[in-house]
């Protein structure tokens, strides 16, 4: 590991959120897309000051793509703007708030004085122990396990390990435990794909612009509402009713085989 790795995130859920629908939302409300997304900035203040109260130890933000280099070069230069002005204002509230800033993707296509307040952010906010807010620009799933992969990786760890340096990642982190997306997509459009194998997966239809603190608690709610076994199975004790009844069942029947009634109903039980 490199020296300038912290050795460890927050405590708590490790959250990812695709804050998708700005520019539907905006025009939709009669606005400027451009508008859209400094309303979708404002909801991210928000978000990372109601985030440790819900167990989230690591809050990891899309904010934007390396496919969002084709979207228009007004929208492109607004989006660069809003992203300087983002990281200049909220590090002083994050350093006070025991949020540390990380900006993850790549650092070679963004405007040098992005680049600058980025760097400026991380270093100010180093010392952050109650969230990690890993903001990710220029950022694609695919690129980064391409350049994990390619630097030729013996072991899954150090697999990770590339994984984090080819998007600068400083604090090595958790697997994705909870990936919300907003605006009623239903994809994960190139977002932390290796870190997401075993997420759960959100979809909501309120854009972000209009996305609350109040929703990101029902989201944590289900998580913990639903049944991770990693490809494994529960202990017949700690399994969701329906299944342990179903499992009854089955032990009243005569065998049938693999075509009768008895795999019929265990086809049934819930997997992951």
């Amino acid at each position: 590991m490199q020296s300038t790795l912290h050795p460890r995130p927050p405590a708590g859920l490790h959250t990812g959120i695709i804050m998708d629908g700005n520019g539907r939302w905006a025009e939709l409300t009669g606005r400027s897309r451009c508008r859209g997304h400094v309303e979708g900035a404002r909801v991210v203040r928000t978000v990372v000051e109601g985030a440790p109260p819900l167990g989230i130890g690591v809050l990891t933000l899309y904010a934007f793509s390396t496919d969002n280099w084709k979207r228009p070069a007004t929208e492109v230069r607004s989006l660069m703007r809003l992203l300087r002005v983002f990281l200049r204002s909220e590090t002083e509230r994050c350093l006070e708030n025991g949020v540390r800033i990380e900006v993850i993707g790549r650092r070679d296509r963004l405007p040098p004085v992005v680049v600058r307040e980025m760097v400026a952010a991380e270093g100010l906010t180093a010392r952050g122990d109650r969230l990690l807010l890993r903001v990710a620009i220029d950022y694609s799933g695919r690129d980064a396990i391409l350049a994990a992969a390619l630097a030729g990786p013996t072991s899954r760890r150090e697999f990770a390990w590339n994984l984090d340096r080819a998007v600068h990642a400083r604090t090595p982190v958790p697997d994705v435990d909870l990936l919300v997306r907003t605006g009623g997509e239903r994809r994960l459009s190139d977002f932390m794909l290796w870190e997401s194998a075993y997420a759960e997966l959100l979809f909501t239809d309120t854009p972000w612009p209009a996305f609350t603190v109040r929703d990101l608690e029902s989201a944590v709610k289900e998580f913990h509402r639903r049944d991770r076994r990693f490809g494994g199975l529960q202990p017949e004790r700690t399994a969701p009713r329906s299944v342990v009844r179903a499992r009854k069942m089955t032990a009243t029947l005569p065998d049938a085989g693999l075509g009768g009634l008895s795999g019929v109903v265990t086809a049934h039980e819930p997997r992951r």
